[in-house]
């Protein structure tokens, strides 16, 4: 049996199941991608965006789907500390694909934030996730997009209106959390009005010792003069699969900053597409990834300059170990009329093993004339008379490796903005290469 036919198989039997535990304007998407998803399938090696990983292999176990919205019997807030020492968050979480609302933090926000439950933001104002929900997703260009709008019954919905500043940084936490095998379809709307700014931290864990696959979608409108700072840090285990999907949509003088930080995986394929609307918008976008063991981890991103006088910065880094596989795609697509677009693209890699494999591809499309553009990619092993010259000086080898991958991709972790993160990140990524998975203090279910 192929791995669609069991997922068109399932939709057909629980439609009304999966329609009853919902809302209008989720349902209202879902048989278009129901009929989008039996025409296309999952996407194939074949397809230029998913060269590098074999997502019907991820798909064709059989997981377990929590379509009756079974309520997990956990209280996240209670047993869960994902504290960064000096960092005070507005803290929520996400338990598998649904939103935790049984308890809130004390902490108010700013008049008119809301963070809260996709269907419940839907029940309470349908049409302003009308407006939305669905629009940058398309269902009919992305198989995966469309088995994540099949499958949606809620999600989280992130909404700063206009000319709101708020200071104190999101953070959602996304737990995956099962007896059994489980699939979890993650749904995000964040809405960013004009004149608006906020900060959002999203962290994934996967919690009990079960094979997890997670198909996410993320939908960011950053409206004029808009500002958002967008980081994601994924801490999982070797039985987690990750598909994420991130569009982003800028109108005039907005500016981005998206921070993609994979320290432990088992799978991870991260697609995010940037769109600049309007002119003097700017994007920064800074993934790294750390892997070792048989771990996957492919990232790729699209930059669409669809005005003049914008600007993009896109920095990826890699550190690869034992028998890991990364993969990079990044395509920077400066449109017809474009002018006086600045872009600069960089992927840089450092393959410590001879058995560790980078695939990397860094793409400029460009149909203007008056441009500042750039792209580049390395591959490279640790150098060896930097290592020469440490262990002169006293400092044993396998420290020596470990400073120089943590001076590597030093650039990416100083992008984040928030001092407090950064400084967390810091020790996090020392633990890491020095071989240990670092579990947060307090935290009683995850170790």
């Amino acid at each position: 049996m192929n791995p669609e036919k069991q997922y068109i198989d399932l939709y057909e039997q629980c439609r009304e199941m999966i329609n009853g535990h919902s809302v209008a304007p989720l349902n209202a998407l879902r048989e278009k991608a129901y009929e989008d998803f039996k025409r296309m399938g999952f996407p194939t090696q074949r397809v230029e965006r998913y060269k590098y990983t074999d997502v019907a292999a991820a798909f064709a176990p059989d997981y377990g789907l929590n379509l009756q919205h079974i309520e997990i019997p956990v209280n996240p807030y209670e047993v869960f500390r994902c504290d960064v020492p000096n960092l005070s968050t507005s803290l929520y979480f996400v338990v598998n694909d649904r939103f935790y609302n049984k308890h809130l933090p004390k902490a108010a926000l700013p008049e008119g934030v809301r963070v809260m439950s996709l269907a419940e933001a839907a029940a309470e104002n349908p049409r302003l996730i009308e407006k939305y929900y669905g629009r940058l997703a398309q269902t009919d260009k992305d198989g995966l997009n469309a088995l994540n709008t099949m499958f949606c019954q809620d999600g989280l919905f992130i909404y700063v209106p206009e000319n709101t500043v708020v200071e104190r940084p999101i953070q959602i936490i996304n737990i995956l959390r099962a007896d059994v095998d489980l699939m979890a379809n993650r749904r995000m709307l964040i809405v960013v009005e004009k004149g608006a700014e906020a900060k959002l931290l999203f962290c994934d864990h996967a919690i009990d010792d079960r094979n997890f696959l997670a198909t996410q979608v993320n939908e960011v409108y950053i409206g004029e003069n808009a500002h958002l700072e967008l980081y994601e840090l994924e801490e999982t285990h070797v039985k987690s699969h990750r598909f994420a999907n991130t569009y982003v949509e800028q109108q005039r003088s907005s500016t981005s900053t998206i921070d993609s930080i994979t320290l432990h995986n088992g799978v991870t394929r991260n697609r995010t597409d940037i769109t600049l609307n309007g002119e003097y918008a700017e994007t920064q976008v800074f993934g790294c990834v750390i892997a070792d063991k048989q771990q996957h981890a492919d990232n790729n991103t699209l930059i669409d300059h669809r005005v003049p006088n914008c600007q993009s910065t896109e920095l990826y880094k890699y550190v690869l170990d034992g028998e890991a596989v990364g993969a990079f795609a990044g395509r920077v697509w400066v449109r017809e009329g474009a002018q006086n677009t600045t872009s600069q693209e960089t992927n840089a890699n450092l393959v410590a093993t001879n058995t560790a494999r980078m695939y990397t591809q860094p793409m400029l499309e460009i149909y203007a004339d008056d441009v500042k553009c750039s792209h580049g990619s390395t591959i490279g092993q640790l150098n060896e008379h930097a290592l020469f010259y440490m262990r002169q000086r006293g400092i044993p080898e396998e420290e020596a490796r470990m400073l120089l991958k943590f001076a590597f991709v030093g650039e990416v972790l100083d992008s984040i903005r928030m001092e407090p993160l950064r400084d967390r990140l810091h020790y996090l990524v020392e633990k890491r290469f020095r071989g240990e998975l670092s579990k947060c203090e307090g935290c009683k279910l995850c170790k």
